[in-house]
């Protein structure tokens, strides 16, 4: 019988929650090495340039890919064989596992866990709980597989109680289109189906989990091998939902997802439940087994498993100065146009622009040294610097959520531009082109990288919310694409048309 040591348990979930931090897994690296050898969309190859650039600076670094370190996800399957040698239960090693992981402090992880949900919203601090689920199968090993998933891909998740004669495929394509960019394409898209409702989530979250294989599968078809339904569906899927033409970071480009995953299971008669859940392109997971040898060995990917892609701005980038910016000047910049930006960057997430628009209804001063009179606002949360860092990885948050506080910003602040991740919506879009503002671009899944351009970070305002604190940045050179216009021109809408008619041409 195999004795598993509590200590073993926990150190073990510390440790695959910083390896994953900074350790993409090597398919989808490889994967999306692929992606950009064959991307023809200059916009997208440089996004995939950026996040791959990232993910090398993070394994050299050892900090986090992301801003957003995730909320925890665990598989377990245990043994019915297993003994424990332990004083906590299950949950609670995990979780000391997690809250040991997001306070290391050599390389200190976002949390972004906040407890009662529907009232106060408080941060747990340490990112605990995890979201545990646990079978009790039959063996003397507990295996584990360990993610932590961003808030920007799960809030895209949908579900949907289809009937058997429903097109499940239609369902699942239209529902991709729908997601925007606030994924961070490109990534892989998890499927369930069947079950029940909770079932079927359940199977697209852990089909995610699953290798990145779509490129053996292909060969497999183009064999004459028999595929499964479960294939067939992958198939069909990956092919149609990169005809949409999303490409990276919502851009356009031909590669919106590098794999598509289906788990299912047997349903009712009179239902067909199926689930989508994306990963994003900061894409985290590992698994390992525990046999009561000790914790979990990880091993690190080699440097050279990742592609040879380097980073570096456009020469034609315009470089802009934040510090004496006037709406004029912005005024003839067009969406898609990189830009590096350079000056003093104001930050600003939901709690804080919460604090802003109160502030502005009861008639008050907005705190001392916020003025956004010709200022640009940062959606982002970062990560607490360690050493001599000014700030750690900050890359952007996703966008629509401020939508619902544009109109009061722009015609009660003086802002004149936003940066974030993803599309805005109508409404915001609409508000843009009124008050002759832009909206900017930068890469999801390039936090570490943008850090490297923020040479000094003060606090101005709101210090006990934390990463949603405002900020204000210094910044050199920080890259970022032109999104919406003055005229209300969006690049992600008129991007994924484009390639949608070029991919569909070629077809």
């Amino acid at each position: 019988m195999t004795s598993v040591k509590q200590e073993d348990l926990i150190q073990s979930i510390a440790d695959a929650l910083q390896f994953i931090s900074y350790y993409h897994p090597k398919d989808y690296i490889q994967a999306l090495g692929e992606a950009y050898k064959q991307e023809q969309s200059a916009s997208a190859k440089d996004a995939i340039a950026q996040i791959l650039f990232n993910s090398r600076l993070c394994a050299e670094g050892h900090r986090p890919i992301c801003q957003d370190t995730g909320i925890v996800v665990v598989f377990l399957e245990v043994g019915m064989d297993v003994k424990w040698d332990c004083q906590l239960s299950l949950e609670e090693m995990i979780n000391e596992g997690v809250r040991r992981a997001y306070n290391h402090p050599d390389n200190v992880l976002r949390a972004s866990v906040l407890a009662d949900p529907a009232g106060t919203r408080t941060n747990t601090r340490d990112n605990t709980p995890a979201v545990i689920h646990t079978k009790i199968v039959p063996g003397n090993t507990i295996k584990v597989k360990l993610a932590a998933k961003g808030g920007g891909s799960e809030n895209k998740a949908k579900f949907a109680a289809l009937n058997p004669s429903d097109n499940l495929v239609d369902w699942i394509v239209s529902s991709v289109k729908d997601m925007g960019a606030g994924w961070c394409p490109p990534g892989i898209m998890g499927v369930g189906i069947g079950g029940t409702p909770e079932k079927a989530m359940l199977l697209a979250k852990e089909s995610l989990l699953e290798p990145v294989n779509i490129q053996e599968l292909i060969k497999k078809s183009e064999q004459g091998q028999v595929l499964s339904r479960p294939e067939e569906l992958r198939l069909e899927l990956y092919e149609k939902i990169n005809a949409l033409g999303i490409g990276a970071q919502g851009l356009g480009g031909l590669t919106t997802v590098v794999d598509v995953k289906v788990l299912d299971y047997p349903t009712h008669a009179a239902s067909l439940p199926v689930a989508i859940i994306p990963n994003c392109a900061a894409t985290r997971h590992t698994h390992f087994t525990l046999d009561g040898s000790g914790p979990a060995v990880l091993t690190p990917p080699a440097l050279e498993d990742w592609p040879d892609v380097t980073w570096t701005a456009s020469p034609k980038a315009r470089r802009v100065n934040l510090d004496n910016i006037t709406k004029e000047e912005i005024q003839n910049w067009k969406p898609g146009e990189q830009l590096l930006l350079n000056g003093k960057l104001l930050t600003g997430r939901d709690a804080a622009h919460k604090r802003i628009i109160d502030t502005l209804a009861n008639g008050e001063a907005l705190p001392k040294g916020v003025d956004f009179t010709n200022r640009f606002i940062y959606y982002v949360g970062p990560v607490d610097a360690v050493k001599d860092e000014s700030v750690g990885p900050a890359g952007p948050t996703t966008s629509t959520r401020m939508d619902k506080y544009t109109e009061t910003m722009l015609a009660e602040t003086g802002l004149i531009g936003m940066v974030g991740k993803a599309e805005r919506g109508p409404v915001a879009i609409d508000e843009i082109k009124k008050h002759k503002a832009v909206y900017l671009i930068a890469v999801g899944g390039a936090a570490y990288l943008i850090s490297k351009a923020i040479e000094k970070s003060t606090v101005l305002a709101y210090e006990e919310l934390g990463m949603e604190a405002i900020y204000e940045f210094e910044i050199k050179d920080m890259p970022v694409t032109v999104g919406v216009d003055v005229q209300g021109e969006s690049v992600h809408q008129t991007g994924p048309e484009k390639w949608s008619r070029l991919i569909h041409k070629k077809t």
